[in-house]
């Protein structure tokens, strides 16, 4: 089975979202490790995913919910890939 999407995040988006994502995962990896409570590392683990969530988003030129609400980049409507 091959998988098959378009890619509906910009380039400049795409940067962005690399760069971004992997500031917010050094971050919360740096926070989770001197995190003390439950809370701490409940918090600092999700900013570690969105931020690897980011990454990969960025990476793949795809976001999931961009295409779940049908979201498109005007200049990137009509290009197939």
């Amino acid at each position: 089975m091959r998988l098959h999407w378009t890619i509906n995040i910009t380039p400049a988006e795409r940067i962005a979202r690399v760069v971004v994502g992997t500031l917010a995962a050094i971050v919360g990896l740096v926070l989770l490790t001197g995190a003390t409570s439950g809370i701490a590392v409940l918090l600092d683990g999700l900013l570690v995913l969105a931020g690897l969530d980011f990454v990969v988003t960025g990476a793949l030129g795809h976001c999931p919910l961009y295409a779940k609400l049908g979201h498109m980049p005007a200049s990137l409507k009509g290009k197939t890939s």
